[in-house]
């Protein structure tokens, strides 16, 4: 998976700290972070786990690990503070300390669904994606979790890592009708009809992605590929402008450059 992506899907992954969510069936809750604090202590740590949460997000992970760090400090039960040092060891490639986080995480709250989608995630790029898919099921289908077409979503994007395209899209077109604007799922979606040779249809998705959002260099160089597959020279060399001008440098430049369309 690009680097990119990998960097946008771990930034929802991180704005999903502060969601709705539960457990599943009889046991469904809802998600530790999005619970009211019961005493001094636990709204201290959840007050730094949020805090936290922002530093993560703008890339500032030493401040998050210690804001962490003192949410745990307040209350060492916190299970959202563990979830935090999951996601900022496994940013930083901490893979160890990644693990150790989660874990305690899930024993803290075996039933809060972002603390599974989110250690879903990890064992995917970890290279254990087959267990991280019934994580992200425990999350999505969990009738009080508010997003789950980031657990669905996910499910998709590791189940190509398994190169199980049928199941891939069959996760993402779930994740689609949850939410109609996932620009995520919609560019897999492309990719996969891409591949199989659906041009018309990869080039409905990535048309739906430029309605929705500024496209980036990844779906300007899938559109530039379906464009060229089906012969459009016209807006194959319009995609070609826009790489050279706003993405001079990237790696899907270089490719341009060097006739790698494939």
């Amino acid at each position: 998976m690009n680097k990119t992506l990998v960097a946008i899907w771990t930034a929802l992954l991180l704005a999903g700290c502060t969601a709705t969510g539960g457990g599943s069936g009889q046991s469904a809750q809802q998600a530790v972070s999005a619970q009211p604090a019961e005493n001094e202590q636990q709204q201290r740590a959840k007050v730094h786990t949020e805090l936290g949460s922002l530093y993560m997000l703008d890339g500032r992970s030493a401040i998050a690990l210690e804001e962490a760090r003192i949410a745990l400090s307040a209350d060492p039960n916190y299970a959202p503070a563990y979830n935090l040092l999951g996601l900022t060891h496994m940013v930083l490639n901490e893979t160890r300390l990644a693990e150790e986080s989660f874990q305690k995480a899930l024993r803290l709250a075996p039933g809060d669904p972002e603390i599974s989608n989110n250690y879903g995630w990890f064992l995917c790029q970890s290279g254990r994606e087959q267990l991280s898919i019934s994580h992200f099921m425990a999350a999505a289908q969990n009738p009080l979790y508010t997003t789950p077409t980031k657990p669905y979503t996910n499910a998709g994007i590791c189940s190509l890592r398994l190169k199980q395209d049928k199941a891939a899209e069959d996760y993402l077109l779930t994740a689609l009708r949850l939410s109609p604007t996932n620009t995520q799922a919609l560019f897999w979606l492309a990719d996969i009809a891409y591949r199989k040779g659906r041009h018309s249809e990869a080039r409905q998705w990535t048309t739906d992605i430029e309605k929705m959002m500024e496209p980036t260099a990844e779906v300007i160089w899938l559109a530039l590929r379906i464009e060229r597959k089906l012969g459009n020279r016209e807006a194959e060399a319009r995609y070609a402008t826009q790489l050279r001008r706003r993405f001079l440098g990237s790696p899907e430049q270089r490719l341009l450059a060097q006739g790698q369309y494939d």
